[in-house]
């Protein structure tokens, strides 16, 4: 019990000041990593061939990527799919005029190269306007995702809490996506998928915070903004840290055990649950301070016409 007091009394807003300047310095350093470095583009938004093959044993990556280099693809990317006799090899546009003709080139210098037999699995090719369809497509949906979100939250609270979850979001994925570029971590269609995902993720924590927010506005009598944020953050911080840490451990297992294949996927859940986490604590709740918050916005509107017989 005692525990639990103490940590109802820990000063969030107190240090928001230095939130404040953590959060910009990682923006700072996301953006210039997006613009200077730019991201590293997988072949669903580049275009280009996606050639899968199997393995009677144990394949070793490396004598893969030997054979690749020799036969003149030595810029495709190869990785294991599922198992080690599982190999996932991904081709950049510079090489797909023909993929039936790539693909049996590819296969014949891996069967020559290999001392068990190879299978021939399956051959993807993605045309580079294609590609082009879908980085934009993607960045609509993200767009899209960001508005309708302002809307709820406008219309479920107060116009300063939409605003405010918006900022958080906006920061969640600008540091995900930035911490991509700056690592040249493989940006694809399940990591466009994962920061949805973050959003989505982000939104619900910064919900169930407003909500003790407006509640407390409400109930509390006497108290200023930042005491009565401050006390809100206390009461949710249980249930907040049990979420992340659940979710956290779970992601952790995709990252480890899942394989080569989802590990982008994981690795953006990952970032966007802990970045999501202090979001919804310091960015959206110091936001709503910042846009001047008061108990007057959330107090709940009196019909006309309607006698309040409460005691």
């Amino acid at each position: 019990m005692k525990i639990l007091k103490s940590k109802q009394n820990i000063d969030f807003m107190g240090k928001r000041q230095i939130a404040l300047v953590f959060s910009l310095v990682l923006i700072t350093i996301a953006i210039g990593s997006i613009v200077a470095r730019g991201l590293s583009l997988g072949i669903d938004f580049t275009g280009g061939t996606l050639i899968e093959v199997g393995y009677s044993e144990s394949a070793n990556l490396e004598s893969v990527r030997k054979a690749l280099a020799d036969s003149g693809y030595g810029d495709s990317s190869v990785q294991q799919f599922g198992t080690p006799r599982d190999i996932l090899i991904r081709l950049g546009s510079n090489a797909d005029a023909d993929s039936a003709r790539l693909s049996n080139e590819v296969f014949a210098s891996l069967s020559k190269a290999a001392d068990s037999e190879v299978e021939l699995r399956r051959v993807e090719f993605v045309g580079p306007q294609v590609g082009d369809e879908l980085a934009e497509d993607g960045a609509l949906a993200v767009l899209v995702a960001l508005i309708a979100i302002l809307m709820y939250v406008a219309m479920r609270f107060e116009w300063r809490f939409a605003v405010g979850s918006v900022i958080a979001l906006v920061h969640d994925v600008i540091i995900v996506v930035g911490l991509f570029a700056l690592l040249q971590i493989e940006f694809d269609l399940p990591v466009l998928a994962a920061v949805l995902a973050v959003i989505g993720y982000s939104l619900n924590d910064t919900i169930v915070v407003f909500d003790r927010i407006r509640e407390n506005f409400r109930k509390m009598r006497k108290g200023e903004p930042v005491e009565i944020v401050n006390r809100s953050l206390n009461e949710t911080l249980s249930r907040t840290l049990v979420t992340s840490l659940t979710t956290i451990l779970v992601l952790l297992a995709l990252f480890f055990l899942g394989g080569e294949i989802i590990h982008g996927f994981a690795f953006a859940l990952l970032v966007g649950v802990l970045t999501g986490t202090y979001s919804s604590i310091y960015v959206a709740s110091t936001s709503i301070l910042m846009l001047g918050v008061s108990k007057a916005d959330l107090m709940p509107v009196k019909k006309e016409g309607v006698v309040d017989d409460r005691p």
